[in-house]
């Protein structure tokens, strides 16, 4: 292309113009000859204009790359395979993976792909209400079903089908509880077949139908086959990472920040035990004794490592993003800093010590998780 290019400016500046030689002024005959009879003038044919010299080579240029990017153009140098397939064609909001994985951790017979894929061919992973059959959320629960399987499983003091955490989570345990009867069913003989086929069948069409067919009934064949059409998309959420990387696939799990990880004050609204205020618990307390090493809870970048009124000692690090959204991880009322802002650390690498400072009550490590600016419950993003 910059061949081309550097030819049309010597086009363009009279380099190499054969109509040089041909507007070059000769030399007169001999003059002994005679002169030739007079004919008639000729008219003379006209070289190429600006127009075609100037603004012709160039749009000939412009069309010829819109055509080369239209066929795909030069291929991206920058593409990371390993986030070309943890995202699989999967376009889902990173946080919800801490939950499919944590969900899908409650039995054996599920994976988080198995659940992702199910939300999808239920709803698209829209959220608007179906008017007619009383479905609401990503899990299309209706209200008597959520009254079964709902519950507030992030902790901010609402049971919603609205809300991905506590969809995800219910759907989960809806699954279980089938994924529970057909197991006990082929394990009597009554029913053959794969046990993720005849639970996502008896979601379908009930656990009676599977019983009575004995094997995954015609009625659920169609639901069966479109979400394991899905499924493919979702396959990345089952390869567990161990929380190395920065920046790394989507759902990359935290490797815990102080062992063992004793909750004593769960994310969520409560009423503080100092000053009385009822307001969200943005993180996780973890019970830890005076002087226990916390540890970075993943590859990043100290961007915060101080004394402030509230959290005592307080250390920021920054992950990095997953798929476009910024994850940081806090580490409160630590009796020393190990770390300076700036500071790079990897999984595991200490960075400080537990203690009480700041409003606090006691020894403890409050954990908080931020993605893209918003606390979230950090329990589903932690390996145990």
């Amino acid at each position: 292309m910059n061949d081309e290019r550097l030819t049309v400016a010597q086009a363009a500046d009279g380099t190499d113009d054969p109509r040089s030689a041909r507007n070059r002024p000769q030399p007169p005959g001999p003059p002994d000859r005679p002169d030739p009879p007079e004919q008639p003038p000729k008219r003379k044919r006209r070289g190429p204009g600006p127009f075609t010299l100037l603004l012709l080579p160039g749009l000939l240029t412009v069309t010829g790359v819109a055509a080369f990017l239209a066929l795909g153009g030069l291929p991206d140098p920058w593409t990371d395979d390993a986030d070309a397939n943890a995202s699989a064609g999967a376009d889902i909001d990173p946080s919800y993976v801490p939950w499919l994985r944590k969900a899908a951790s409650a039995c054996s017979v599920l994976e988080p792909s198995v659940l992702a894929a199910q939300i999808d061919q239920l709803s698209g992973w829209s959220d608007d209400s179906d008017e007619l059959s009383g479905q609401k959320g990503i899990a299309a629960f209706t209200d008597s079903e959520w009254r079964t399987w709902g519950k507030d499983d992030d902790g901010n003091g609402k049971s919603s089908p609205r809300d991905p955490a506590d969809a995800i989570m219910a759907l989960g345990r809806r699954d279980c509880s089938l994924a529970k009867k057909v197991t006990e069913l082929r394990t009597e003989g009554r029913v053959n077949g794969d046990l993720v086929e005849l639970t996502l069948a008896a979601y379908a069409a009930g656990p009676d139908a599977v019983t009575e067919a004995g094997r995954v009934p015609a009625g659920a064949k169609t639901y069966l086959d479109e979400v394991q059409a899905l499924l493919p998309r979702y396959e990345a959420l089952d390869r567990e990472d161990s929380g190395g990387g920065a920046g790394g696939p989507a759902g990359a799990l935290l490797t815990a920040p102080v062992s063992p990880l004793t909750i004593t004050s769960p994310f969520g609204s409560r009423e503080h035990p100092l000053t009385g205020v009822t307001k969200l618990h943005t993180g996780v307390d973890f019970a830890a004794p005076q002087g226990a090493q916390v540890t970075a809870a993943r590859r990043g970048r100290v961007v915060f490592a101080a004394l402030t009124s509230a959290y005592g000692n307080r250390i920021v690090i920054d992950h990095g993003t997953i798929q476009g959204k910024r994850v940081e991880t806090t580490y409160s009322h630590l009796s020393s800093l190990g770390v300076a802002v700036g500071q790079s650390v990897e999984a595991g690498a200490p960075i400080g010590r537990v203690g009480s400072t700041g409003l606090s009550t006691g020894p403890h490590l409050h954990f908080e998780v931020i993605l893209d600016g918003y606390y979230t419950d950090p329990r589903p993003w932690l390996v145990a």
